[in-house]
């Protein structure tokens, strides 16, 4: 059935594909991606659809499942391989992340399979295993756009919950004078999650560094803030 499931979920992504959809993909992402062109409501419903039928199989089968999607190359293959990852996050062990570290420098090409993958699995990762956080700190300082945005990207969920304030101002330094604009909006959506808890603390980062953060970083960043915070973090 494994194999299968796969051909099943590409011939349902060309038969769900419309022109329309084709020519948004090759104009939304500066980089380009190869896509089938099936709209983002559609290879949502195909992937919760082709889960479904896979969901009782071992997670290594399913690993190896989104493995199989991502080596196609197609952004909408890719989206789903790594939703599916998340689906499986109440059994991640620690070996998990050589797998997630392995799919993001082997298969990710644009920001949006990124954050897919980082936003959520990674995310997750790191909520159960915490103690991982100092890897992301080597993502911070690749020479791979996409790793630095996920050493970034990957702590937005615990941020959200309030966690690794100290980490997310480390990894944060260490992008501070990316000059790649996809990085800093990373690291600045980073930032305005922790400040939904951490408001001050946030706020007193920013205006320490504010003279050399990246505007489009520093706009990002402070977007849930108070009207009167927002405007004095923009004062030249």
């Amino acid at each position: 059935m494994p194999s299968s499931v796969v051909a099943s979920i590409r011939k349902a992504l060309v038969e769900n594909s419309t022109e329309k959809a084709r020519k948004s993909a090759a104009t939304f992402f500066k980089e380009g991606v190869k896509a089938h062109g099936a709209p983002s409501a559609a290879y949502r419903r195909v992937g919760r659809e082709h889960f479904a039928l896979v969901k009782k199989l071992g997670k290594a089968q399913i690993f190896s499942l989104c493995e199989e999607l991502l080596k196609s190359g197609f952004i909408e293959e890719a989206i789903i391989a790594y939703e599916w990852a998340d689906k499986l996050r109440a059994s991640f062990q620690e070996s998990d992340f050589a797998v997630f570290e392995r799919w993001l420098t082997s298969y990710v090409s644009n920001w949006a399979e990124c954050d897919t993958l980082c936003n959520h699995a990674v995310g997750s990762f790191m909520e159960a295993y915490p103690e991982y956080v100092g890897r992301l700190k080597k993502w911070a300082k690749s020479a791979n756009r996409w790793v630095r945005r996920a050493s970034a990207v990957s702590l937005i969920l615990p941020a959200r919950h309030g966690e690794f304030l100290a980490d997310v101002f480390e990894i944060a330094d260490i992008l501070l004078l990316d000059n790649d604009d996809l990085v800093q909006k990373g690291f600045g959506w980073m930032l305005k999650e922790a400040s939904k808890l951490h408001t001050k603390e946030v706020f007193a980062y920013i205006m320490k560094h504010k003279a050399v953060m990246p505007r489009t970083a520093l706009r990002y960043a402070i977007e849930k803030m108070p009207q009167e915070m927002r405007e004095k973090a923009m004062e030249k």
